[in-house]
């Protein structure tokens, strides 16, 4: 038996460039910004890989928003034993997850980031077995699989074959004020049992260590000396970003997307919709870096640079820096995007040009796991 749990506000503050969704006020803004959720979203996507070989399959879920309306968008047969407060909060999300345990869910999926798998943690014994379904903005934990149908392929799996093996992953968040201020010192604040197979979780991510930091200078030059004039760039997240602004002599928002032309910063902290009318202006493309560990370039933690965005940009949309030690460090594991639409994913898929330094790139293979059986990830 399985069980789901969706944070109906996870990933509310991504699109809209606030670095996270937690907190009422934050929430209210991104809705303003015109952000929504893509929790429910996923959650469904998941449960459709679920559906396709057990359509009659039953989900212990807790009522509306918070999962019986995902069950049902997927197909399934939803079992409600959780009825939350409005507006949801943290503790709804602890008090879901205990009720499932206490009914004897033996896999609980839940839909969100950090702070849900934090939640989630809180309320499970720690015998329970649990798998997050990445859709919040914060995704340091490696308690999520590395895309929705990868957890809804993980779930099939563990009913099929009653169950499967399982490993202890950390569950880590950050405080979202401090990372506003670019402070990211994820902290432990447990653990969750996972079910564990090649290719279907993410690792966690990985600090850039003091001793990497001149090549991490290399790399941010030799992405400043590609830049031409006319073009918008819109520069992601991070701390590889953050010396690209260096070399351009422009401030960077601290783990915001800030749009550059001509050696001037022309929107700050963009959300989306202003990365959208920003691209709409002339030709631009997205400069990104990789999330240490994980391998990611988008979708996690960059949520503003979007399909939409993407897709707004055209033929050679994104520029990946990276130190040459990143890639070392993924052990050949591949660059991962997960946009939510398999069709950019899918012209995303293949092959980047790394930018590692003045004269230097290294080739290195992409996979869009939403549209694999598998990719080569812890």
């Amino acid at each position: 038996m399985i069980g789901l749990i969706v944070n109906p506000v996870a990933g509310i503050g991504g699109p809209a460039g606030l670095a996270g969704s937690d907190g009422a006020d934050v929430q209210r803004r991104a809705g303003e910004r015109g952000a929504r959720s893509r929790a429910a979203g996923r959650a469904a996507a998941a449960l459709a890989v679920v559906a396709a070989s057990r359509p009659d399959e039953h989900v212990v879920t807790a009522a509306g928003p918070m999962g019986e309306d995902a069950v049902r968008a997927a197909g399934l047969r939803p079992i409600v034993v959780w009825h939350q407060r409005s507006p949801t909060s943290p503790t709804d999300t602890t008090d879901a997850a205990r009720a499932l345990a206490d009914v004897g869910v033996e896999l609980v999926l839940f839909a969100g980031g950090d702070g849900t798998a934090r939640d989630v943690a809180a309320g499970l014994p720690s015998s329970a077995v649990a798998l997050g379904i990445p859709a919040g903005v914060k995704m340091y934990s490696p308690a999520f699989a590395v895309g929705p149908s990868a957890a809804g392929a993980l779930a099939a799996a563990w009913l099929d074959e009653r169950g499967l093996p399982t490993a202890e992953r950390e569950v880590l968040d950050v405080d979202e004020e401090q990372l506003r201020r670019a402070r990211v010192e994820p902290r432990l604040f447990g653990t969750l049992r996972v079910p564990y197979r090649a290719g279907r979780t993410q690792a966690r991510k990985a600090a850039t260590p003091a001793d990497e930091q001149a090549a991490v200078r290399l790399a941010a030059r030799g992405a400043a000396t590609r830049l031409r004039p006319g073009i918008r760039y819109l520069l992601g997240p991070g701390g590889t970003m953050a010396e690209v602004a260096r070399e351009l002599g422009v401030e960077k928002t601290p783990l915001g997307v800030d749009v550059v032309l001509d050696g001037r910063v022309v929107v700050a902290g963009a959300s989306e919709q202003e990365l959208l009318a920003e691209v709409a202006h002339g030709p631009a493309r997205a400069v990104v870096s990789i999330i240490g560990g994980q391998g990611f370039l988008l979708g996690r933690g960059n949520q503003q640079l979007s399909a939409r965005v993407v897709e707004a940009i055209g033929d050679d949309p994104v520029m990946v820096v990276a130190p040459e030690q990143k890639l070392i460090d993924l052990g050949g594991r591949p660059l991962l995007v997960d946009t939510g639409d398999a069709g950019v994913d899918a012209r995303l898929a293949g092959f980047a040009h790394v930018v590692t330094g003045p004269s230097t790139t290294s080739i290195y293979p992409v996979h869009a796991p939403e549209n694999e059986g598998a990719v080569h990830a812890p």
